[in-house]
């Protein structure tokens, strides 16, 4: 309880800091007033109709993308399955520049077209992967595999598009809050609200299955039918997330591991890992408009600052453990 106290009360704290920080600074208390509807128009407009939607999409990105992570690290028993190193993002990146470059789409067709780039490509790693079920090793060493290929037609699209589109997709393919507003957030918002309840729904033969197929087969627990469920509730999270904000690295793959030493009596943690996403989206988003430089940054950049150094020690851990390759 105290953990999630701590975390809560860093993501308001952060919230409240987004939203006084900028090129005019509003005191703290304006803040706060100004939410509650006692501000004067000029604070309402710098804080309701410019900086909110920026922050709370952040918060939502950074919550959908921690609580995804976790489940994909739980239900594999592998720190490694995250959607941005299965491939789960970069096909929605594909999905995304294929419409913006090909066709021309932007704003909710071009997130429409993210979510099912995910969705597509999660399928197809999954039926690589099934062979009278998936195991975890198999599903993340074929979706490091369709992670590639994506990398690669992603490429050869960028090289091939004009300058102007290629510049701005760019920018989405970093994972950027910029320009955000409230009509791209709803549908975020929107996503969330189905896929939260779904969640609980579908997370409670968790424990079991992270015990193995056996043993949860054994307690009743239909394991190829959850996992699915499972799967398909982190795929739509990573989809939801990716596009409002493009895909933004290592928050989902960060955000369980701190959860989990935060809470080392909860295996999945996966309430606390969705409220570490949110507080590490919101740090980073803050970090990348007024700390690096004088240059606003894209979040991902600051998030793949945090998540490389990570990664590596990761492996260089396993690997002293004996657990590398």
């Amino acid at each position: 309880m105290g953990v999630t106290a701590v975390l809560v009360t860093g993501i308001v704290a952060m919230l409240v800091l987004s939203l006084s920080f900028g090129d005019f600074r509003i005191p703290f208390a304006d803040v706060v007033s100004t939410l509650l509807g006692q501000g004067d128009a000029g604070n309402h407009f710098i804080i309701v109709e410019l900086r909110l939607p920026r922050a709370v999409t952040g918060l939502c990105v950074g919550l959908a993308l921690g609580l995804a992570g976790a489940l994909f690290q739980a239900l594999l028993r592998n720190p490694l399955a995250s959607p941005d190193m299965i491939g789960v993002t970069q096909g929605a990146g594909v999905g995304a520049v294929v419409a913006a470059i090909t066709f021309g789409v932007s704003g909710f067709a071009l997130s429409a077209s993210a979510l099912t780039g995910a969705l597509v490509t999660s399928t197809l790693i999954y039926l690589l992967a099934w062979q009278r079920g998936v195991a975890g090793y198999r599903l993340i060493l074929i979706g490091i595999g369709v992670a590639g290929a994506s990398a690669s037609v992603i490429s050869y699209l960028m090289t091939s598009a004009d300058v102007t589109v290629a510049q701005d997709a760019l920018v989405w393919l970093t994972g950027s809050l910029n320009g955000s507003s409230l009509e791209a957030f709803y549908p975020l918002l929107i996503g969330l609200v189905v896929l939260l309840p779904l969640t609980v729904v579908a997370a409670r033969p968790l424990p079991a299955l992270q015990m193995g197929d056996d043993t949860a087969a054994g307690l009743g627990v239909p394991v190829e039918r959850s996992r699915r469920f499972l799967l398909i509730c982190a795929v739509g999270l990573t989809g939801v997330a990716v596009a409002a904000a493009g895909p933004v690295n290592f928050v989902a793959f960060v955000a369980g591991p701190v959860a989990r030493r935060l809470l080392p009596a909860k295996p999945a943690a996966l309430f606390q890992a969705a409220l570490v996403g949110a507080l590490l989206m919101l740090v980073a988003d803050f970090a990348a408009q007024h700390l690096l430089w004088s240059t606003q940054f894209p979040v991902g950049v600051v998030t793949s600052l945090i998540g490389a150094p990570y990664l590596l020690w990761l492996l260089s851990r396993a690997n002293r453990i004996g657990k590398g390759g």
